[in-house]
């Protein structure tokens, strides 16, 4: 996937990533996981969230950007911004000073001119147009089996995963009104 581009197209499909600096899991240390949610809520303005999985130090999002305002480039920036301060100001409170360090050793002397204290998101992201149903499927299969592939075993199945959007597809569970089915969105229902 490709990085330090620029993502213009509206009505689109998008499928997201981006990761933690250094890939610290630093959702998992600051019980960052709420913080992604205010983020997702606030999406919902300029896009449909159609699956997600939050990882302990990246995250995964299949969107459907539909606002003629705002780039998939300024939402996701927006986001980084959003809950890189969040978490931070969390860091402090739970003084786990060792991480704050490390983010702050990764910051540049040009980010440092522009007031940066810390490097919390890797610089770029990663993000795909994925407008075709069964390029859709393939995404959610991806992203909903990452807590229980490789290193990973976060639950015992992947539906079991809170932080997924997996149980509202496999289950039809819906925990809460974040998520828009890919189908709907697709046949121009919402």
């Amino acid at each position: 996937m490709a990085t330090h581009r620029q993502h213009l197209k509206q009505e689109t499909v998008y499928f997201v990533t981006f990761t933690c600096y250094r890939w610290l899991p630093l959702f998992e240390k600051s019980n960052g996981y709420d913080i992604v949610y205010q983020w997702f809520y606030h999406l919902k303005k300029y896009a449909k969230l159609m699956g997600y999985v939050i990882m302990p130090n990246h995250l995964h999002i299949l969107l459907y950007l539909n606002s003629k305002n705002k780039t998939l480039n300024n939402l996701v920036g927006e986001g980084k911004r959003f809950m890189a301060y969040r978490i931070i100001k969390r860091l402090k409170e739970q003084k786990r000073y060792q991480l704050l360090r490390i983010l702050q050793e990764g910051v540049t002397l040009r980010d440092q001119k522009k007031g940066q204290k810390h490097r919390f998101f890797r610089l770029s992201f990663d993000a795909k147009p994925c407008n075709k149903e069964e390029n859709i499927l393939r995404v959610l299969d991806y992203i909903h089996a990452n807590p229980v592939s490789g290193k990973w075993k976060l639950a015992n199945d992947f539906v079991d995963y809170k932080h997924s959007s997996a149980a509202f597809y496999e289950l039809e569970k819906k925990n809460n009104d974040l998520i828009i089915h890919y189908m709907d969105v697709l046949e121009g229902r919402v």
